[in-house]
């Protein structure tokens, strides 16, 4: 079978048939744009993860490097905790031998070396030697000055102190 069509009418539908071909083809365009556009979003998406990624593990090595390093200072400490309380221990045995020796002074000398007990004796000048037998400086002994702080005994090589006894 088969239709007449007008001329007019032909014309419009052609016209037609052309404007949704342009149609089609700007949506078509604008797909691929977007597509385009989709892609170029999703690596920089991907990029500034990957450099928050990055960035993150940066953060958590230096924190375990920083954690690793406090645990060492904390497990300094705690060792020097417990060598004070041996050195006090060691001390009051000391001064209990030297109590009971039943001597007429008043007092005995200390010797430290690097803050940490190293000997009792009955005079300044028996430390003094005790150090010098030790490789200290012979004759390097200056007296601390009344009042006026003293520099830790952790900076200090050798340190003789007086330490007076009491009565129990």
């Amino acid at each position: 079978m088969y239709r007449i069509v007008r001329t007019t009418t032909h014309a419009a539908l052609v016209a037609d048939l052309d404007q949704a071909r342009t149609e089609r083809d700007q949506a078509l365009a604008e797909l691929d744009q977007t597509r385009a556009d989709a892609a170029e979003s999703e690596q920089v998406v991907e990029d500034g993860l990957l450099a928050v990624i990055r960035q993150v593990t940066r953060e958590r090595d230096v924190a375990r490097i920083a954690l690793a390093e406090t645990g060492a200072e904390l497990a300094h400490a705690q060792a020097q905790v417990l060598l004070d309380a041996e050195d006090r221990v060691a001390l009051r045995a000391l001064l209990r031998t030297a109590r009971k020796q039943g001597d007429d002074r008043d007092r005995v000398y200390v010797l430290f070396r690097r803050g940490s007990l190293h000997s009792l004796h009955r005079s300044a000048a028996a430390a003094e030697k005790a150090a010098e037998a030790e490789g200290a400086a012979p004759g390097g002994w200056t007296a601390a000055v009344p009042g006026a702080a003293l520099p830790p005994a952790s900076e200090v090589a050798w340190r003789v102190q007086a330490l007076a006894l009491s009565a129990p």
